[in-house]
């Protein structure tokens, strides 16, 4: 049975449909805290506001809350969201899964990241939560065992079409491999 593609626009993405599959196409993916941890955070959140003043130095100050001495200090709403919507990564057809490690800041390889992710919870650039080990699966998984990947051999190819005078055409910018995952050079993903 040949595989048989819909493309339709769905109000904010293209989506196509094969047999028993349905499938978004360009997809990013977020790692986003558990029910519990932001439960917690929105607490502190709270406890940060009721201690507010709305004095002419804090409002002139933005609200900024002191960290450890008079020079320092911190938004309660910026350490609210701080780490709350961590890119993992990005799925595109014909390529492999490209995982976004940003530069390291929060886990340095593969087993790492699974750390990372099986400790919160996975939404899609839409914002439908994703179960965690099927997205791990799929990320795996994802056009394998020939999918893309920016490297040498892909821009040679490319120059070979005549598409080789790209800004991206440039060892810089190549994918890393870390663990048999392939990572972006960059922490910028669109």
């Amino acid at each position: 049975m040949g595989i048989f593609f819909e493309i339709f626009w769905n109000i904010r993405k293209y989506t196509y449909i094969c047999p028993n599959k349905l499938t978004k196409m360009g997809t990013n993916y977020y790692r986003i805290p558990t029910v519990e941890e932001m439960e917690s955070r929105k607490i502190r959140l709270e406890n940060d506001i009721r201690k507010m003043t709305l004095s002419p130095n804090d409002i002139e100050r933005g609200f900024q809350v002191p960290i450890d001495d008079q020079w320092n200090s911190e938004s309660p709403w910026d350490t609210f969201i701080n780490g709350t919507n961590i890119h993992l990564g990005k799925r595109s057809g014909g390529w492999k899964f490209c995982w976004n490690f940003h530069d390291k800041k929060y886990y340095s390889n593969k087993e790492g990241l699974l750390n990372f992710i099986r400790n919160g919870r996975v939404v899609d650039e839409y914002g439908e939560e994703q179960n965690v080990e099927e997205f791990i699966t799929m990320a795996l998984e994802w056009g394998q065992p020939d999918g893309l990947v920016a490297n040498e051999i892909y821009r040679l190819k490319e120059r070979a079409n005549g598409h080789g005078l790209y800004w991206t055409d440039n060892e810089k910018y190549d994918d890393l491999i870390i663990d048999g995952l392939r990572v972006s050079s960059s922490t910028d993903f669109c």
